[in-house]
């Protein structure tokens, strides 16, 4: 929106990003933003990424844009090998399993770098009572409250920012049996520092680099040239180049593999990707190990044997198929308010009378409650109106 009165050029890095979408106050995609004023002022648009959208790819495939391909990475460097830890034979032990601890050792007494990708921030998701069976819930929404602990203990919820204190016993039973479950960030930074206690581990999320000049003293640390294990969220995914890093591991993909959005494959895709691309930047191959109860996944599979360019066009093919975006457009009703019933109420009439406006030219699907219906005191429903026809929709 910029004004710049001689517009030569625009390029969009890592195009794929969701950052580009604003989805509150004024909406928008910043791609397209992009490429409607590149239309208008005549000049070229550059879309970036090693992972594209699916969106990006069918404008290839319908002749809207052109594809250009660099087949090398930079500096030469060979492509990182990818391994699958199958969860359902090994054990692990607050998010690491042994298979992948033995690896940590080896790059470590090479002298090299170490990147493990957990993008869950916090102590543990879960706090439980072993005696009753209770659970650390928000009261606002259908989530558990995050267990964090530091600076202090405390519970937080990281969908509407709630705070509670932590509890030394069980407010239901009064038992003090309180037993965290899953791992966080900070928990997995606290198992590594006990694993391997000469050497630096830094972890990188919110919590960490909230203070100012925090993030460039990370920064000054991993790149001193010293064996060192860097762990985080999603933080640590996006263009770094860390070029003594030799060994990715990613905790837990499997969240991923069984969203309900329909974006949730090409996203895991271009994550495992993304972070993957950390490794091996160097003059030393790399080499990533995915931890995951699901190593014949179809996504997995192919992301192996192949590459990303393949997950595309299948998933392409599969929304072809099911005439799913972007074969179909679609726009995505909400609605939320204090009443769960006066929710669903209101958008049944809309549905309904959406139907009689438009009779066959669109499909409208639901409504039903959102995968997390209340949010902040909130109860949430949507439904989704489908059309070939951008117009008419």
């Amino acid at each position: 929106y910029t004004p710049l009165p001689r517009l030569g050029l625009i390029i969009l890095d890592e195009e794929h990003d969701l950052s580009y979408k604003q989805q509150e106050g004024f909406r928008y995609h910043a791609r397209d933003v992009a490429l409607y004023r590149g239309h208008l002022q005549n000049c070229p648009v550059i879309l970036g990424s090693a992972t594209p959208s699916i969106d990006s790819y069918y404008l290839v495939e319908t002749g809207k844009l052109t594809s250009l391909q660099l087949n090398q990475r930079a500096g030469h460097a060979l492509l990182p090998k990818m391994h699958l830890i199958d969860l359902k034979i090994v054990k692990k032990q607050h998010g690491i399993s042994q298979p992948l601890i033995e690896q940590i050792k080896h790059t470590l007494a090479r002298k090299e770098q170490v990147l493990i990708f957990l993008n869950r921030r916090g102590y543990a998701p879960v706090l439980v009572c072993e005696s009753c069976g209770w659970q650390a819930n928000c009261p606002h929404c259908d989530a558990h409250f995050t267990l964090h602990t530091q600076p202090y203990s405390y519970l937080h919820c990281h969908h509407c920012g709630t705070v509670h204190r932590l509890p030394d016993h069980c407010p239901e039973c009064q038992q003090k049996s309180l037993k965290t479950l899953g791992a966080g960030t900070a928990k997995v930074e606290e198992h590594l520092q006990e694993l391997f206690p000469d050497y630096d581990v830094i972890r990188v999320d919110r919590d960490s680099t909230s203070r100012v000049g925090s993030w460039q003293k990370i920064y000054d640390r991993i790149h001193q040239n010293k064996p060192t294990i860097l762990l985080g969220t999603q933080m640590l995914a996006k263009g770094h180049h860390f070029p003594h890093v030799t060994l990715v591991a990613i905790l837990d993909i499997d969240a991923g593999l069984l969203s309900v959005d329909i974006r949730a494959p090409e996203r895991t895709a271009q994550l495992i990707v993304q972070v993957a691309g950390r490794a091996g930047r160097g003059e030393h191959k790399g080499h990533v190990y995915l931890q995951t109860l699901r190593p014949d996944h179809p996504l997995l599979t192919t992301l192996i044997e192949k590459d990303y360019r393949a997950v595309a066009k299948q998933t392409l093919a599969e929304r072809k198929v099911a005439l799913l975006p972007p074969y179909r457009y679609a726009v995505l009703i909400r609605a939320e308010s204090k009443d769960r019933d006066y929710t669903l109420q209101f958008l049944n009439e809309a549905a309904e009378h959406l139907r009689q406006i438009a009779g066959e030219i669109v499909d409208i699907w639901g409504p039903i409650p959102a995968p997390m219906e209340r949010k902040a005191g909130r109860y949430r429903a949507h439904m989704v109106i489908l059309s070939a026809d951008r117009a008419r929709l």
